[in-house]
């Protein structure tokens, strides 16, 4: 693969100082649009633009473009291409698998949602709007790994509930949930089961038939695509009420003109993403061992935030440093060249603990150190053994400045005694 953004990269690796190598580790925040997703979008900004809407021949190419996009899709989750729709986002899929599920079935008496603790914002401040109309939202907790247990799911449902929503891996610890055993369930008791997937899908394998899946959302900029443009596998034959009104786009179920060359893009992605996925899955869990294992053994009382290496996101390293600020540290990354997050990119901005963190059992002290650290295509055993000579240093300097790590360091002693 190549590209001006990764040969940047690498130029800037050659015959420099250590100190200005650039290591880009926030894949889960957003990835590079790979150079033939790029290439494939093109003709649809200048040349194919005509609106697919339009029945005359120029719109042809698209309305064909778009088809394709959707078997693209289609293809990679075991769905049909009908039960494909082009959204603006992950987080719009969300917001319409949500309201649109209660605002169809409350009549019926339906009007209880069921999701968790650790879901996206999407999810959580969705649940938190349906609340104040009135809805009903129940918000599973999870085990000390980040799963839901089965059984806690069973106890919340009731007559009354319409949807479980339950993400498929989480963004920040990278847990895989059972989605299969939850889709059975939901599926026996009749409750449709939406799952968000912005972080799995073309990374992990997807089956909606054999996972019993209704709804999924799904983001083309976390798999090499562009930004701007997602969708949602809606079952057919699932009826849930339109979020967005307007024109009769996407066979009358999401109104807007059509982003065509973002629905191109999103289709390109996710083939050539999922293509790669059964080599590169492998190397980059590999990789994540690496670093894991190296940052574990070179950090005291560093803590992996997460469930083990099978049963998390191949690229997802989560770490707990006692002692520390993890927006500190990450300013003493980045004067490194090394780019990685605390927390959820979409809520870098806050103050607060990472509420993922604090479900899965971690002090407010314990979820301010944290680091997640994504690896994506471009990432190398070179790039890990950098961070690795990086990170226990800065760990290491900012614990002598803090107070904090002395309290704990004090605590230590005593229970010692």
């Amino acid at each position: 693969m190549a590209g001006q953004w990764r040969n940047e990269f690498k130029n800037s690796r050659k015959g420099q100082s250590e100190m200005s190598r650039q290591v880009y580790l926030d894949y889960a925040a957003t990835t590079y649009t790979a150079p033939e997703v790029v290439e494939a979008m093109a003709p649809y900004f200048t040349e194919s633009f005509g609106n697919p809407s339009s029945i005359y021949s120029f719109s042809d190419r698209n309305r064909k473009a778009m088809t394709k996009a959707r078997e693209q899709v289609a293809a990679v989750l075991g769905a049909s291409q009908d039960e494909i729709f082009f959204t603006g986002s992950g987080t719009e899929s969300d917001n319409w698998a949500l309201k649109g599920t209660v605002w169809k079935l409350a009549a019926k008496g339906k009007d209880h949602i069921i999701t968790t603790k650790i879901e996206h914002h999407a999810i959580l401040h969705t649940g938190e709007f349906l609340q104040r109309q009135g809805y009903d939202v129940t918000y599973l907790p999870v085990d000390e790994e980040g799963r839901v247990r089965l059984e806690d799911l069973k106890k919340a449902v009731t007559d009354r509930t319409a949807l479980v929503s339950i993400m498929f891996a989480n963004n920040e610890i990278g847990t895989i949930q059972p989605i299969a055993e939850i889709g059975a369930f939901c599926r026996e008791r009749g409750i449709l089961f939406h799952t968000d997937a912005v972080q799995a899908v073309a990374h992990v394998p997807i089956d909606v038939q054999a996972m019993n899946i209704d709804m999924l959302s799904l983001s083309a900029h976390k798999f090499y695509g562009p930004k701007g443009i997602g969708a949602m596998y809606l079952r057919k034959g699932t009826r849930i009420e339109n979020f967005i009104h307007g024109g009769g786009q996407e066979k009358g179920r999401r109104a807007s003109t059509e982003n065509v060359a973002g629905i191109v893009g999103l289709g390109k992605a996710i083939e050539q993403t999922a293509s790669r996925m059964a080599e590169s899955a492998p190397r980059i869990t590999t990789l994540r061992d690496m670093l894991v294992d190296g940052v574990m053994k070179a950090v005291p009382h560093a803590k992996l935030n997460g469930a083990p290496s099978g049963e998390r996101l191949p690229n997802n390293a989560n770490f707990s440093f006692v002692g520390i600020e993890g927006e500190t540290m990450l300013l003493d990354l980045d004067r490194a060249g090394i780019y990685g997050s605390t927390g959820s990119a979409c809520s870098s901005g806050s103050l607060d603990p990472s509420h993922v963190l604090m479900a899965i059992g971690l002090s407010h002290e314990q979820a301010h150190g944290s680091l997640r650290l994504t690896l994506g295509e471009e990432t190398t055993g070179e790039d890990i053994r950098y961070v690795l000579s990086v990170l226990p240093d800065i760990v290491a300097q900012r614990r002598a400045m803090s107070p904090l790590w002395e309290d704990y360091l004090k605590g230590l002693q005593k229970e010692s005694r």
